[in-house]
């Protein structure tokens, strides 16, 4: 018989493949670089779209030609800071938070009745960070906003500057990112519950004369070790899973005006909206976390997309 060669079924590298615990991620801000103050953004997805655009990449096959990508439409409604954190050695010390917030913040955080300090009372701190909810009441998708601890750039003193500067202001899309650049998308995969072991790793079929199960692995394992290890392809949950998409480029964003009405399983676009290349993972009105990129690659760095209509 034929030495088998294919690859392995399901990767390894990601590891347990168990459901999410949050919807927006946890980041570790400190490995990413940003060109302005707050480096991420909480959006939503609104739905896929073919983009008719001109490609301006210098050395690109098409340069100067109309081109149809995919795009992503993401729904971008302003935020406000919920509290500011300062960390000392890598944990938080105190947490300022800001005076009138939100009604809905009450049905997901236990705001203390003991009225908020000020920021300038705060010393010995080596960290700040900010907490940030979004305004998805100005949305047609629901009432509660998300909430997601968001890294600053700069120095101490820029990022002491900043919370004082926008503590109870409206912070925009448009104020942190621009067009044409280049940014991670982070968020939870669609769901599919708990899935067989041919559609959580690709497994194949057995004969259709196998007397325990089509469906199943056709070895658990060996004898020994006497047990069944976690490389076994076995039956769990699928989907729901924390996932980054790299390097995305902005081809549009801006206000709604009327753009985008009746979008299949979401509804109009009445805030902010920004296009991003390629697909992004979860269903329609998944909450994810737009920010600055990781490790930014060149070939995604150059190009530039001029859009011209949305197909």
């Amino acid at each position: 018989m034929a030495t088998i060669r294919r690859p392995r079924k399901g990767s390894l590298q990601i590891w347990p493949r168990k459901k999410a615990s949050k919807f927006l991620p946890r980041v570790n801000w400190s490995s990413i670089d940003s060109g302005k103050k707050l480096k991420g953004f909480i959006c939503y997805k609104a739905g896929m779209a073919s983009a008719f655009v001109k490609d301006e990449t210098p050395n690109s096959m098409t340069k100067g030609k109309n081109i149809i990508v995919p795009v992503t439409i993401l729904e971008c409604p302003s935020m406000r800071i919920f509290s500011v954190r300062f960390y000392k050695n890598g944990q938080v010390k105190t947490e300022v938070l800001a005076e009138n917030m939100d009604k809905e913040l009450i049905s997901i955080i236990k705001i203390p009745k003991k009225k908020p300090g000020k920021i300038d009372d705060v010393k010995d701190y080596d960290d700040i960070a900010l907490v940030c909810y979004s305004e998805v009441k100005k949305t047609g998708i629901k009432k509660t906003p998300d909430i997601s601890e968001i890294g600053l750039s700069g120095d101490l003193s820029e990022k002491l500057n900043f919370a004082k500067e926008n503590l109870g202001k409206e912070i925009n899309f448009s104020d942190m990112f621009e067009k044409k650049q280049v940014v991670d998308i982070r968020g939870l995969s669609k769901g599919f519950g708990f899935s067989g072991p041919v559609k959580r790793f690709g497994i194949s079929l057995k004969a259709h004369k196998s007397e325990k199960g089509r469906r199943k692995p056709g070895s658990l394992g060996p004898w020994h070790p006497a047990r069944v290890t976690y490389k076994t392809p076995l039956a769990g949950q699928l989907g729901m899973f924390s996932r980054i998409t790299y390097n995305s480029n902005i081809i549009d964003e801006g206000k709604s005006d009327g753009k985008f009405k009746n979008i299949k399983n979401y509804g109009n676009i009445d805030t902010n909206y920004v296009l991003v290349t390629g697909s992004v993972q979860g269903p329609a009105k998944r909450q994810v976390l737009i920010t600055y990129p990781l490790r930014s690659t060149k070939k995604q760095a150059k190009k530039v997309y001029n859009l011209i209509e949305i197909r």
